[in-house]
């Protein structure tokens, strides 16, 4: 058989399958490192992003050449020792409120829980009545509670009593102010403390129980740590809603942050707004200073709860930097 030359085929002989060109076969898609991906567009996420920058610059752009903030006599009045002093009662009256008022929350939450008629009726009432008359009515009523009581004694109902002593010699402004915070405190911390605890599973009580552990140690070992995750945030809410009513005592003559920054407006009236823009600051730093405590205390109790902690805002920022190292190690390559 002929072969036409240059010709690896015989002539009248038809080629192979796989010698003849196919037109129909879709080419091959490219390696995954030559395609691009394309992002989702959001058109309207940018335009929100845009305008709430607009607005924060000019907010920050009248803060800053606004002359009626007087940011010189707010640097002026930032440490001063008159102020300094306030805020060291603020937070004298903060801590002793928190302390006492979560004591007796606590205390009131048990008695919520408690199997004694008595004991629930009193809690509950308790709770409902200071959690429905204002802060500053029951700080006014005790500071004048000496017209209804000028004596107060220890003893038997309606029988002789043991000692007497002047109410009016306990009843300092300090006192009233701590004693005032920490009823109210009280009510709001008891429910704060309830919720957390029936928050936890029926199943680890009835877990606990049949193990036979003591009421006790099931309770502290087993109910109130999980109670906690709930707790904490809650109460911190209420911690940091403290801190600002402490401001009210100023109306039983004691002269905490805001009760100074107050008085010295009265007397430098031409300072009002820096003195102002001063509380503030120092109450936006207080609770910042709480908010942070939060953080770490709800990161310590979701262990075991959570696979993964929450990262810390420095391995955040420790994070962000390696992503953003990789990424120009990634751009210099190409």
């Amino acid at each position: 058989m002929s072969q036409l030359p240059g010709s690896a085929v015989p002539l009248g002989t038809a080629p192979p399958a796989e010698a003849i060109p196919r037109t129909d076969v879709p080419a091959a898609p490219a390696p995954p490192a030559a395609q691009r991906v394309l992002p989702l567009r959001h058109p309207g996420r940018w335009i929100v992003t845009a305008l709430v920058l607009v607005l924060v610059a000019q907010i920050a752009h009248g803060l800053v050449t606004n002359p009626f903030y007087q940011w010189d006599r707010f640097s002026y009045w930032f440490l001063r020792p008159t102020v300094l002093d306030g805020l060291l009662i603020t937070l004298e009256v903060t801590l002793f409120s928190a302390v006492l008022g979560l004591l007796g929350g606590v205390l009131l939450a048990l008695g919520r829980l408690s199997p004694s008629p008595v004991l629930r009726a009193v809690s509950w009432v308790y709770t409902w009545l200071f959690r429905s008359v204002p802060l500053i009515v029951v700080l006014l009523f005790l500071y004048n509670f000496s017209a209804l009581y000028r004596t107060l004694s220890v003893g038997v109902p309606f029988g002789p009593s043991f000692f007497t002593f002047d109410e009016s010699r306990l009843a300092t402004d300090m006192a009233v102010a701590v004693v005032g915070l920490s009823l109210n405190e009280a009510a709001y911390a008891s429910e704060v403390v309830r919720g957390g605890l029936l928050s936890v599973d029926q199943g680890q009580h009835e877990a606990a129980a049949a193990l036979g552990l003591p009421l006790r140690y099931r309770f502290t070992r087993i109910v109130l740590p999980q109670a906690l995750r709930s707790i904490v945030p809650n109460y911190v809410n209420q911690l940091i809603g403290l801190v600002k009513g402490t401001s009210l005592v100023f109306y039983v003559s004691l002269l905490d942050l805001f009760g100074t920054v107050q008085s010295m407006g009265s007397t430098y009236p031409g300072d009002i707004v820096p003195l102002l823009l001063v509380a503030t600051a120092w109450y936006l730093i207080l609770t910042s200073v709480v908010s942070v405590v939060q953080f770490y205390v709800e990161r310590y109790y979701a262990r075991g709860a959570l696979r993964t902690l929450p990262p810390t805002p420095l391995q955040k920022v420790r994070g962000g930097l390696r992503e953003a190292r990789a990424r120009v190690r990634r751009e210099t390559a190409t």
